[in-house]
């Protein structure tokens, strides 16, 4: 997919948007406006977000929601799941006013979304008879009104319910020629919308001038909060690396479970078994393959997911039409600290279904996508909890800290880790109490915590995520004390908490499938992880990539590794441990396309000259440190076995750090590049 014209659409369309908003904003909160009189109530609902938050931060945010709204109605006329073109002219053109626009100004209404009120209202302004300094935009503006309100059932996610401010705040200017609409209708052709990664893409351009403030103030020292960590952290993931990721874990556990399946055919970056596995996880049917994304983003994960999962319900020969409506709701989930990634997320995944059932719009189950919010209890909140749900055997401290566990999620998101031996008794205790007087209006925050807690308790068969990057120097006091208090061997960067984390989501003998920095494949700070990583789990296979595996990105900016771990049993490990997983070595490829063609070579030839490894392991935790060192000979494993340390021989000279200077990046064999402790050398004594 061409990227550059949709980077130049979404990164102009922010500027617009934030000033048309902002625009809107003066206009709906003078003294005597239209709206005070109208919109009494909701006005007030304005007044108090900007004192709880700020005139910038709401204007940003309803400036997000109106992008959101504007790309996915386009995506929708372009795709045929509107009757007639909501932001796009009729079909055919790629320039002029909206198709609704043009019926309503010939007297043609579609009643079932436009009420008669407003109908009256649009026809007023149109025919002169109702004065406005812009009649044309305000009837345009009721209809995009009344068309998103109409989509509100089956998208809540995307399209708020009447009475939110988002709908005063509709940007100004946009029938005029190269406003956010027009060139939403121009960058995004139905070509371009038949792959429903644009979302994806959009996603991560949009904020990509965000993100540049964000790491200019870290330039300056300033930390990340939660108001940063979205934009700071977001990375959108090469369709490559994806179905690496998905085709190896998601794939690859329904073909252990049914050889005879043809779903290999059609994944183009499926590693198999080196040798028959017979230990792994049993799935019955299609519905069991529950697979979250603990940092979901746009969805990418998930929308390749889809296409996976429809072609394995397919071919166990259930109903076209009910296919995509049973993988939405048994299969994918997953959770998000930004609102406005996780509405895009579900969006997409809608749109998937939708592809394959046009009526499934009609009727449509709602995605499992879940932006983890803020909740807290006060302590008379937590004595009135207390007070319904003692005696269930459990301690009041356990139950105060499971119910305050989400105070700040949109900080610490998926790597909270909730009291599970709770969730149970504290649901059927609070659905027990739907009769009681609530005087602080708790239980329906009680619900929420509970639903967000059992997101992040399921035992998933799959998880799947590119992680957020964030090094404990950027970390809010916030942040980087709870990461030094839930996960301090993976403290010093969120990546590498996501690893542990993920590693929890996923049940017994699950898959653990994701992208991350290759840091902690080397590192002695990551040493703790390895050998966690060596001893409960097992790498199934790896895709070492380093540098430039995302175009997105110039330089050696991020060096990257994307990987398979199986979960081990608790019992009977050993021998898993022993089998070999399949290391793909790509770090000299100067692009994604030189990556993809290398990799593809690896999995043709399937030799070490093309860079394809066989490595267990127990062939890892038998060196001191564990470093992942994949590439080396066996003979040069067995001298770790057999030598002696060169701390045993000589004395290290010198106060420096060796290597000085490539510390992260492996050094071909003989000698262990990426420790930075040279004691840890063996000398090899023949």
């Amino acid at each position: 997919m061409e990227t550059a014209p949709l980077k130049s659409f979404a990164t102009k369309a922010r500027t617009d948007l934030i000033k048309e908003v902002g625009a809107r904003v003066t206009v709906v909160l003078a003294e005597n406006s239209l709206a005070r009189v109208e919109s009494a109530a909701t006005v007030r609902a304005l007044e108090e977000a900007i004192a709880s938050d700020s005139r910038e931060q709401v204007i940003d945010r309803v400036a997000y929601t109106w992008f959101n709204r504007i790309i996915a109605l386009r995506f929708m006329d372009a795709s045929g799941y509107t009757p007639s073109g909501v932001v796009s002219p009729e079909a055919g053109r790629t320039t002029g006013q909206p198709e609704v626009l043009a019926e309503a100004k010939a007297g043609t209404f579609d009643s079932t979304v436009v009420p008669a009120k407003t109908q009256e209202t649009i026809t007023a302004l149109l025919n002169g008879t109702r004065p406005s300094p812009d009649a044309q935009g305000e009837a345009y503006g009721l209809l995009l009104e009344a068309y998103s309100r109409s989509w509100h059932k089956a998208m809540p996610f995307m399209f708020e319910r009447e009475g939110d401010y988002t709908e005063l705040l509709i940007p100004t200017a946009l029938l005029a020629a190269d406003s956010v609409r027009d060139r939403a209708v121009k960058t995004l052709t139905a070509e371009v919308c038949s792959e429903v990664e644009v979302i994806g893409w959009l996603y991560q351009f949009y904020i990509s001038d965000r993100k540049d403030e964000v790491f200019d103030g870290f330039k300056k020292n300033r930390k990340a909060g939660a108001a940063e960590i979205p934009a700071a952290t977001q990375l959108f993931t090469p369709h490559w690396i994806v179905r690496y990721l998905v085709e190896n874990s998601l794939g690859r556990l329904w073909l252990l479970n049914n050889p005879s399946s043809r779903l290999a055919e059609q994944m183009d970056y499926y590693i198999k078994p080196v040798d028959e596995e017979t230990d792994f996880l049993r799935i019955a049917k299609p519905e069991e393959l529950k697979i979250i994304d603990p940092a979901v983003g746009s969805g990418h994960m998930l929308t390749y997911a889809f296409d996976l999962l429809y072609a394995i319900y397919t071919e166990k020969g259930y109903d076209p039409a009910e296919i995509p409506g049973l993988i939405l709701q048994h299969n994918l989930y997953g959770t998000e600290i930004d609102p406005r990634a996780g509405a895009l997320a579900a969006f997409a995944l809608t749109m998937k279904a939708a592809a394959k059932r046009k009526l499934f719009l009609k009727n449509p189950v709602q995605p499992n996508i879940r932006v983890l919010e803020n909740v807290h209890f006060d302590p008379a909140e937590l004595d009135y909890l207390w007070s319904l749900t003692k005696g269930n055997g459990f301690a009041r401290g356990d139950a105060d800290e499971f119910w305050n566990a989400f105070e700040h999620a949109d900080t610490f998101g998926s790597l909270i880790q909730p009291k599970e031996q709770l969730i149970a008794p504290l649901k059927a205790a609070i659905e027990g109490a739907t009769g009681a007087v609530d005087l602080f209006n708790t239980l329906p925050k009680a619900a929420e915590v509970i639903e967000h807690a059992e997101y992040l308790s399921r035992d998933y068969a799959v998880v799947v995520a590119n992680p957020p990057y964030m090094g404990s120097k950027q970390m809010n006091a916030l942040l980087s004390q709870f990461m030094k208090d839930e996960y301090p061997d993976t403290k010093s960067d969120l990546f590498a908490g996501f690893i542990e984390r993920c590693t929890k989501l996923a049940g017994q003998r699950g898959a653990v499938a994701m992208i991350t920095m290759q840091s902690w494949m080397f590192l002695s700070s990551y040493e703790r992880l390895r050998a966690s990583l060596l001893a409960k789990q097992r790498i199934a296979s790896m895709l070492h990539l380093g540098a430039r595996a995302f175009d997105s990105i110039g330089g050696e900016v991020v060096s990257a590794t994307a990987f398979v771990l199986e979960n081990l049993p608790s019992e009977g490990g050993g021998a898993a441990r022993r089998r070999a997983g399949t290391f793909i070595r790509l770090v000299d490829g100067m692009s994604e396309a030189e990556k993809i063609s290398a990799l593809t070579a690896a999995l043709e030839a399937q030799t070490a000259g093309f860079g394809l490894h066989l490595a267990s392991d127990a062939d890892f935790a038998a060196i001191p440190g564990s470093p992942i060192v994949y590439w080396l000979s066996e003979k040069m494993r067995g001298s770790f076995a057999t030598g002696r340390p060169l701390s045993e021989i000589a004395s290290r000279r010198g106060a420096g750090r060796w290597p000085p200077d490539r510390r992260q990046q492996p050094l071909p064999s003989p000698v262990v590049g990426g420790l930075d402790n040279p004691d840890r050398l063996f000398l090899h004594i023949a």
